[in-house]
């Protein structure tokens, strides 16, 4: 019996994601759990494995189009197993089968693929006269309605329509402020800096634990796990996987962690168990990072701290002007949820952690 393949939850609250890529054929035989689609969500780009093991029967939803939690993605089934094209009633004696509709999100296939096209062209679809049946909008019809545009378009699609979205919300949801003071990083190793900073910002979110919180209608709620996001860079834009337990691990443990997500991230490769439940997020500009910037709150999280550029600066020591390596550590808050004292003394204490190097 054929089986309908959809779109699992992939936690955070994501509602729905965007087809990137099959990585298999209608035809084509698949194990349990293998890894069939590439999804994008707000969060990054995951594989979602089948089911069930059988044949890809039929694929439902095309690369590009948008599709919500518990829509039909694919149909697997028996080799030769044929499906219903048409609904009809069945004679009494049969079992009654429940009809497979192919439907993304709300709107039916051929819809989204329409507004897909509108969107590509440029085309505002509400704006377009339909000639087809009924007064419906053909593809002629929005190809008709395309206008000479200056520059050249491209798609926001995938992990770029995600950040979109994201920074949307974040400025329209989150009223933000940025508490920054300097780091002296001199007896830090700049190698594992960003495990380091993990280690210290679990051990600080213990005594600060406002700042490990999420809003959730009217409730406040302190989480007590410590599984931080880290921000990372891939080519298709940035993408927050998350490290689980930092309060737990070491230092070394943290950073092969973070390798590991690293290399899953920028090969398009992550598991919706690394990108989801972040409660705390860090992020790191490198090398290429300004004395300052403000970074964007991951939500639903409440607070995000930022490492920028680490380089020689003079600083007074004991009455005397030295040399130290010294960089500006930032937190950005949610001000209905963390009020600017604690956000501050947050702050510090991280900083004085990486200071007298005592994580361990």
């Amino acid at each position: 019996m054929a089986h309908a393949f959809t779109l699992p939850d992939l936690g955070e609250g994501l509602g729905e994601g965007e087809i990137t890529r099959w990585l298999v054929a209608e035809g084509e035989s698949v194990d349990e759990h293998q890894p069939i689609v590439e999804i994008q969500t707000e969060k990054a780009t995951v594989e979602v494995g089948a089911p069930v093991a059988g044949v890809v029967l039929r694929i439902i939803a095309r690369e590009g189009e948008l599709a919500s939690v518990g829509s039909t993605l694919a149909m697997i089934g028996e080799e030769g197993e044929q499906l219903l094209h048409s609904v009809t009633s069945p004679p009494a004696d049969e079992p009654v089968a429940e009809p497979i509709i192919a439907v993304v999100g709300s709107e039916p296939l051929e819809a989204l693929a329409l507004h897909r096209l509108a969107r590509e062209l440029g085309v505002e679809f509400s704006a377009v006269s339909g000639t087809g049946l009924g007064g419906q909008v053909t593809e002629a019809d929005i190809r008709t309605a395309v206008t000479p545009t200056e520059g050249r378009r491209i798609p926001v699609r995938g992990i770029r329509r995600a950040i979109v979205e994201q920074v949307e919300r974040t400025h329209r949801e989150i009223p933000a402020v940025t508490f920054v003071e300097e780091c002296d990083f001199s007896g830090v190793d700049l190698d594992t800096l960003v495990a380091t900073t993990l280690a210290a910002v679990a051990a600080s979110l213990i005594e600060y634990p406002e700042l490990n919180a999420r809003i959730e209608d009217d409730d406040i709620v302190l989480l007590d796990r410590y599984d931080l996001g880290v921000a990372i860079d891939t080519e298709a834009g940035l993408v927050v996987p998350v490290v689980h337990g930092c309060d737990r691990l070491t230092v070394a443990e943290i950073d092969a962690e973070i390798t590991r997500l690293a290399d899953r991230a920028r090969a398009g490769s992550l598991h919706p168990d690394d990108v989801r439940d972040s409660t705390f997020t860090v992020t790191s500009a490198g090398k290429l990072g300004g004395l300052l910037v403000t970074p964007l709150i991951n939500h639903p999280e409440v607070a995000i701290l930022g490492l920028h550029r680490i380089g020689p600066r003079p600083v007074v020591r004991d009455g005397e002007v030295v040399v130290r390596e010294m960089g500006n550590v930032s937190v950005t808050f949610d001000h209905r949820v963390v009020d600017g004292v604690r956000a501050g003394a947050f702050c510090l204490d991280v900083i004085g952690r990486l200071e007298r190097r005592s994580v361990h």
